[in-house]
């Protein structure tokens, strides 16, 4: 799919959103409480006072019967097919990153495959000693961060599952995606609206910040803290001294050995890398390729619609990708150029004077494995291409360049040996096997879908159940039947 151009951007801005007179998708000209003229609900410019309204929510929610909650649910579903293709406009619109189309099936994947309130079940225990009830009970209010890169699909996946787990919710979405985020905000609470709920179910803030945040990590009524996103804000967010559920950062490898179906793994790997440009977090960022298949490797990724760059551009790109800063530890280091993220791969190309058609989605280049493209998660379709001469060499090098993060990994074979043993040793959260990544989260593959993929905090795939605590009800002595 084409970029979108200048011109279809500043369209969607003006039209779509109804941003300042000026039109220009500048920071601060996105008007995040409104959308083509109507109000959005939900939005406050207030912390305390959208927490104050999520606790409401929360007793509304509470009050329900689980058919009742699930009705609301079946409605945001429906809502979201039907304006899958608005919230990816004004994503892409609005961040500069990522795909349209691609966009439009995340939200379809999210509205047909995050579990709701069949996910949430009881236990029961008897014994000589009578009958034990074991139920999945809301916290209450949950805060939650969401991320740029999927806005509106975290927003509306979590939504389903707190909702379906009878919390409240209080959003504060990362500040270059806020319209986008509080679009479907405005969509979960017309939703709760329409199917006989509360007209506000879910609340978010017109302007986050860090003040905001900090404000919503500290609030009494907040009993949960949901984070998707960098490892910043993880971090303050594990260290708010309550429960937190933290979804961290990646850098997931791949591993391809000489027994893969080479010419089907090249197609998967580039499906994946280039899926949304890069942006989930699952999504493939460095491979490790036998040596005696890499040239085949390399070959089938070039008919898949990857560019193969040569040693002296791939550091040329490095040096446009890749910014130096300070830290707050006055040490210079290495990030990711906003400007880059989530781009086309023509886009990137043409940083560095290479020009090339639409069909190129995705830039490959053989590097060394201390490569900055292999060391560091790009979000952007680059896809380093390491030689290896063995599986040992393969695993110990995919494991390094994962970092411990845990996430997600993938690779490529037909030798169950190799595949049992890299999965033991990286320890991802996900391990895809001779797919693309993104069947890791149900596109493609079996099992339900999220965009909160809590690694650090050990829940996992995240649904309903991962936002519900466990209450234990007693009966001594009575109720056991046999």
């Amino acid at each position: 799919m084409a970029v979108m151009t200048e011109k279809e951007i500043k369209s969607i801005v003006e039209k779509v959103l109804g941003v300042m007179a000026s039109g220009e998708a500048e920071a601060g000209a996105w008007d995040s409480t409104q959308y083509n003229g109507r109000k959005l609900v939900g939005i406050f410019s207030d912390m305390n006072e959208a927490i104050d309204a999520a606790n409401r929510a929360y007793k509304a929610v509470r009050a329900m019967s689980v058919e009742q909650r699930q009705k609301i649910i079946d409605e945001i579903r429906r809502l979201t097919r039907e304006e899958a293709l608005t919230m990816a406009k004004i994503g892409v619109a609005e961040t500069g990153m990522g795909k349209v189309e691609h966009k439009r099936l995340k939200h379809i994947l999210v509205a047909d495959k995050t579990p709701g309130t069949e996910d949430i079940t009881a236990s029961a225990k008897t014994g000589d000693s009578g009958l034990t009830l074991i139920e999945a009970a809301p916290f209450g209010v949950v805060g939650a961060i969401t991320p740029s890169t999927n806005p509106s699909e975290t927003v509306i996946c979590n939504s389903i599952g707190m909702i379906a787990a009878g919390n409240g919710v209080v959003f504060n979405p990362h500040p270059n995606a806020i319209a986008t985020s509080n679009y479907a905000v405005d969509l979960v609470n017309r939703a709760s609206k329409n199917a006989g709920g509360p007209e506000i179910i879910v609340c978010s803030m017109d302007k986050p910040t860090m003040d905001s945040a900090a404000i919503m990590q500290s609030h009494p009524l907040i009993k949960l803290l949901v984070c998707t996103g960098g490892p910043g804000v993880v971090k303050a967010v594990l260290s708010s001294g309550k429960k937190a559920i933290g979804a961290g950062a990646g850098n997931p490898p791949v591993i391809v050995d000489d027994t893969a179906d080479i010419a089907k793994a090249a197609k998967d790997i580039i499906d994946g890398c280039t899926f949304d440009n890069n942006l989930p977090c699952i999504a493939e960022k460095e491979v490790f390729a036998f040596r005696n298949i890499a040239d085949e490797l390399i070959a089938g990724m070039k008919k898949a619609g990857a560019y193969l760059i040569n040693a002296e551009q791939a550091d040329a790109l490095s040096k446009v990708v890749l910014v130096e800063k300070t830290n707050k530890a006055g040490k210079t280091v290495k990030t990711v150029s906003r400007d880059c993220v989530g781009r086309d791969a023509k886009v990137l190309l043409a940083k560095i004077g290479i020009e090339v058609s639409d069909d190129i989605r995705c830039v490959i280049c053989e590097t060394g494995f201390e490569h900055d493209f292999v060391q560091h998660e790009l979000m952007m379709p680059i896809l380093p291409i390491v030689r290896v001469n063995d599986i040992d060499e393969a695993i110990t090098l995919a494991v390094k360049a994962e970092h411990g993060n845990r996430h997600t990994a993938h690779m490529h074979s037909k030798n169950i040996d190799n595949l049992s043993r890299f999965a033991r040793e990286v320890e991802t959260t996900i391990f895809v096997k001779n797919a693309p990544s993104y069947a890791g989260i149900g596109f493609g593959g079996e099992g339900h879908t999220t965009f909160t993929i809590a690694g650090p905090t050990g829940e996992g795939i995240t649904s309903a159940r991962s936002f519900t605590r466990q209450r234990r009800c007693v009966m001594a002595d009575s109720f056991r039947i046999i």
